[in-house]
């Protein structure tokens, strides 16, 4: 009789402990927020060139003005929709020190007008073709954000030290998953996302609320330089010998600090909710001391 296949890697097998992959891995899939439509805004510049070379030295240097603007423009407005990514990833963020997009509109307008001006010379004509070029670039990709989200009752001193901390964390994950790709290993990149996501979890956590930086300053710090420092060491051997001991070693450790890391967020959102819990009830006994009714707190 027939019998069914099945195996470590069919869609019912089973799964070994070690290349089960965190929880969450794919939670937070980083997807870039730089598409085709953005990309494809490099691409003028090339014919502009070519096509300006045997337009005598007025139209060679605008041609080659307008192809090196456009590029820049191109340039900056990459740059403007990662910022504006990352500012609606979170809760509480600050506007973009420099609007890359808005100038990338601007740019735009520019570029085409001297691009215009190689066919038709002149101010009217250059100038009508910029203005729509950067009002269509405009109504493509929007501007930047004009105003800092959640930023109201934060000390900006404070949340100048999480910014600073934060840029570190960051930069130790990345390191972590540009030295993992030289394991080649699909299952650990899993297992590492998995884990990045926690740590995630916890950079959010304090970017919400600076006063949690004391309690997770080690954890931002210390702990992820130690991870880095492990996922390097652990690329390096695995890449040369395929250790298995190793690979199992890592994911133990990965496993840990996921569980490290997430119950460190959970208690700093216990103690916010406590501290919330303490003003809710300080508030409540003034409200009553002024004859203001108040209703039981299970009613609330």
């Amino acid at each position: 009789m027939a019998k069914r296949f099945g195996g470590q890697y069919s869609p019912d097998g089973e799964t070994s402990d070690l290349d089960a992959v965190t929880p969450g891995a794919y939670d937070k899939a980083d997807v870039s927020p730089v598409g085709a439509r953005a990309n494809v805004l490099f691409m003028p510049a090339i014919p502009m060139v070519f096509l300006s070379l045997n337009d005598g030295a007025i139209g060679l240097v605008a041609g080659l003005g307008a192809a090196a603007v456009l590029t820049l423009a191109a340039w900056l407005l990459r740059g403007g929709l990662q910022a504006e990514a990352a500012f609606n990833a979170r809760k509480v963020a600050r506007k973009p020190g420099i609007p890359r997009k808005m100038f990338a509109s601007a740019l735009t307008g520019i570029g085409i007008a001297m691009a215009a001006f190689r066919v038709e010379p002149g101010v009217i004509a250059p100038v009508l073709y910029g203005l729509a070029a950067m009002g269509l670039h405009v109504a493509a990709f929007g501007i930047d954000p004009l105003r800092s989200k959640g930023m109201a009752g934060i000390d900006t001193h404070q949340q100048d030290r999480v910014a600073k901390v934060v840029d570190k964390a960051e930069a130790y994950l990345d390191e972590m998953t540009d030295a993992m790709r030289r394991a080649n290993d699909r299952r650990m990149e899993q297992k590492l996302q998995g884990f990045q996501n926690k740590a995630r979890d916890l950079i959010r956590t304090v970017e919400e609320d600076p006063r949690d930086l004391t309690a997770a300053r080690k954890y931002l710090g210390v702990y992820l330089k130690a991870s880095r420092d492990a996922t390097i060491k652990f690329a390096d051997i695995y890449s040369r010998t395929q250790n298995a001991r190793a690979r199992e070693d890592y994911a133990t450790l990965l496993d840990d600090l996921s569980a490290g890391f997430d119950a460190r967020t959970k208690k700093l959102l216990l103690e916010d909710r406590g501290d919330l819990n303490v003003e809710i009830d300080v508030l409540r006994e003034r409200l009553q001391r002024e004859g203001v009714p108040v209703r039981p707190s299970d009613e609330i």
